[in-house]
């Protein structure tokens, strides 16, 4: 939507419907990965109620982008994108019509709980199916299937102690890491401040990751400490080797030496 079709449907009354508008930036340049993330919760909702049973004359949906309605962006003083806002069949937009994307987040139930809110529509949200988990439970299956079968007259692997224990840290590994903590909680991308008005983005991810590598020190320290045998055993075995074959080195290299020298005084005597 540029700034003509802006003050077309929006700005101009009478208006019997209300309007919400997504302000973003999505050009290559901009290189905003926010909002290519926030455009595609912001298709789902808006496909939601265009394809619901409920659908009516009442809410539509629109888009600006900065690169084409920047003297829009000016008019609204938006500084930022992605932004939401409610547009009000009457009136002009409240505070509450802005969406607090910093502390809510831009999920697609997240928008529609705030549409509701503030229009008294209610959008039940259609997400489109994922198919990529069930594939690649297939592809797995197939692949333990086959590899089982390939050794079906020697399955001994399967009472490996180590082969399990390394799955085990795996898995130990994945549910101690950042990212099976936002699968479950949902944090919102990033939050405001409310002292100084700053945006942080929450990097659970790395946060988590040194936990996970906290747990690999401490299984590393445990396996050293338990292993068997004497520490300076050890070390005398790693010097009494070190010297052997030092000492084999040099037995070398003195019977290399004389046999050199013989070699050189049979040849004089000839």
């Amino acid at each position: 939507m540029n700034g003509d079709k802006f003050r077309k449907f929006i700005k101009a009354p009478p208006r019997n419907y209300s309007m919400i508008v997504m302000f973003t930036a999505l050009q290559p340049q901009r290189q905003c990965s926010v909002c290519r993330l926030a455009n595609e919760e912001y298709q789902i909702l808006a496909n939601s109620w265009r394809y619901s049973s409920a659908f009516c004359n009442k809410l539509f949906f629109s888009k600006v982008d900065y690169d084409e309605g920047t003297d829009i962006f000016q008019q609204l003083n938006i500084n930022s994108a992605p932004t939401f806002m409610h547009f009000p069949p009457k009136g002009r937009p409240k505070r509450a019509d802005t969406f607090d994307l910093q502390r809510i987040g831009f999920g697609a139930e997240q928008l529609a709980k705030w549409i509701a809110d503030r229009t008294d529509v209610h959008i039940r949200v259609f997400r489109p199916p994922n198919y990529s988990g069930t594939i690649a439970l297939a592809l797995l299956v197939s692949l333990v299937g086959g590899l089982l079968y390939l050794r079906r007259n020697n399955l001994e692997f399967i009472y490996n102690k180590t082969g399990w224990a390394m799955v085990s840290l795996c898995i130990v590994f994945a549910m101690t890491s950042g990212q099976m903590w936002n699968h479950i909680r949902g944090p919102p991308y990033a939050h405001k401040n409310p002292h100084n008005g700053q945006v942080h983005y929450k990097n659970i991810l790395g946060l988590h990751s040194s936990d996970a590598a906290i747990t690999m020190g401490m299984v590393l320290l445990n396996e050293a400490a338990t292993s068997k045998g004497d520490v300076g055993k050890r070390r005398r075995k790693n010097s009494m080797k070190i010297m052997g074959i030092q000492k084999k080195k040099s037995t070398e290299f003195v019977q290399g030496n004389i046999s050199r020298v013989l070699g050189m005084a049979k040849k004089k005597t000839l």
